[in-house]
């Protein structure tokens, strides 16, 4: 088994980290330069920013905001929010990201997963799914976009392998219907799309308790493991969830 990642991730929203449940009811969580640098420190394998009102509000990512984070950590960083042309990210790119995750500008133009792979190589770009279980089709998941707030008639799975072919290099799944709820990973949706692809998955939303990341591994069969509400409000830090891991038999960089 491949070394596997535990990735804290910053959503924010008016320069603020924020946490909710299943997208709604957002509460502050500190600064997004202080919790970056903090889980720099603690030994996270990568960072992941979000601007999570940046689509809705049809704005660009923080690019200054950005730019403070990257300057005080010193592990790989993925940006994503309101992206929506290879331009902007190649500001976020110059600007201290080493990756961009894009999400309702690759459902409304997949071309632009292709352009991003061929200016900045496939290693660069991040294809973000936020995924809903479907109420018509119980074993299917449906994209939804613009923050969650707009659903489609997409399948998620074949998104996903639709973004690898296309030059993703790695798809973050978040769960809709797990996110910030604490009671555990949708796992057949993440061995759904883990299965289904070649690339990384970053398994997101659900996470409360230790066991529930072995779960994503073990059985959601996810690459790297992102978290929110489990380490901003000082439930774990980094070093105890990857002793816990590795304990249990997970490969992990300590």
């Amino acid at each position: 088994m491949l070394t596997k990642r535990i990735i804290p991730c910053l959503d924010v929203k008016d320069n603020r980290v924020v946490k909710g449940v299943n997208f709604l009811n957002l509460r502050d969580a500190g600064d997004p330069v202080e919790l970056g640098t903090r889980y720099s420190d603690e030994g996270a394998d990568e960072l992941v920013f979000l601007d999570i009102t940046a689509t809705i509000r049809s704005r660009k990512t923080i690019v200054e905001l950005v730019e403070k984070v990257a300057e005080n950590v010193f592990i790989p960083f993925t940006v994503g929010g309101g992206i929506q042309t290879v331009e902007q990210m190649d500001t976020l790119l110059r600007s201290g990201a080493d990756k961009v995750s894009v999400n309702t500008a690759a459902v409304r133009n997949p071309n632009l997963l292709s352009e991003a792979a061929r200016r900045f190589g496939n290693q660069c770009v991040v294809l973000a799914i936020d995924a809903r279980r479907s109420e018509v089709h119980l074993d299917k998941w449906q994209v939804c976009i613009k923050a969650g707030t707009e659903p489609t008639d997409i399948d998620a799975v074949e998104w996903a392998a639709q973004g690898e072919h296309l030059g993703a290099g790695e798809i973050l799944l978040t769960s809709m219907d797990a996110d910030g709820t604490k009671a555990g990973y949708d796992n057949d949706l993440n061995r759904a799309i883990s299965d289904a692809v070649n690339i990384p998955v970053i398994a997101s939303g659900g996470a409360g308790k230790l066991e529930h990341l072995y779960d994503a591994i073990a059985v959601g069969h996810a690459d790297a493991i992102l978290m929110a509400s489990i380490t901003h409000f000082g439930n774990y830090n980094i070093r105890q969830i990857k002793e816990y891991l590795r304990d249990r038999g997970i490969p992990m960089n300590l």
